[in-house]
């Protein structure tokens, strides 16, 4: 029987799809990180997917997107309601999907998601990214993936990847390539170049084939 399922090719990028922490950090650079990567969704006229939470940086992103005209998908599990939002704040989103357990609000969450970027955040924010970092050497998608290193943040996360790398425990290396940017106001630039990028190398392969 052949495998049904499919590597999820790139495609226009209309949601971006943001991980972060619930809790805003030490350092002020983060919220105002969070603030600046809401309002360059909004402007590049893109749909923000997050993890629901209304605190935090996950409440500044959603904050950025929503004061500057844009449209916000949350999706959190009812366990989480209120240790990461309020009632009230979430019924300012444009779209809310209350999961019943944190699976299936990853799933949602990649399902409903074009790019990926990672701001600040714990132990659950490392293990979204290093999730669908699997999912992208084993195959399964080709989707930009982006760590927003605010202050040097994922640099001891990045140094730790390369040493796995380095000593042969990252294979298919090649598909695990998440771009590193510091700059907020570069990040959706970037992912639309990447996929850009990926669009057209796709492009060839299918020329390619037909000759």
């Amino acid at each position: 029987m052949k495998n049904k399922q499919k590597t999820e090719k790139s495609v226009p990028i209309q949601s971006i799809c943001v991980y972060c922490g619930s809790q805003p950090g030490r350092d002020p650079a983060y919220l105002a990180a969070g603030r600046a990567l809401g309002k360059s969704i909004a402007a590049h006229g893109l749909r923000l997917v997050y993890g629901g939470g209304t605190k935090g940086i996950m409440g500044a992103v959603a904050s950025g997107v929503l004061s500057n005209g844009g449209q916000v998908t949350g999706i959190i599990p009812e366990f989480l309601v209120d240790m990461e939002a309020t009632r009230h704040s979430l019924g300012q989103l444009d779209e809310l999907i209350i999961t019943k357990d944190m699976h299936e609000r990853k799933h949602k969450m990649f399902e409903r998601s074009d790019a990926f970027v990672t701001l600040p955040g714990g132990i659950g924010t490392l293990e979204e990214i290093v999730e669908i970092m699997t999912w992208a050497q084993l195959g399964r998608h080709e989707k930009p993936m982006v760590f927003a290193d605010i202050g040097g943040f994922w640099k001891p996360m990045l140094d730790l990847v390369s040493h796995m790398r380095d000593q042969g425990f990252i294979h298919r290396a090649h598909l695990v390539q998440p771009l590193v940017i510091s700059e907020v106001d570069q990040i959706v630039p970037a992912i639309l170049e990447r996929a850009e990028e990926q669009g057209t190398s796709e492009g060839k392969k299918d020329v390619i084939s037909k000759l």
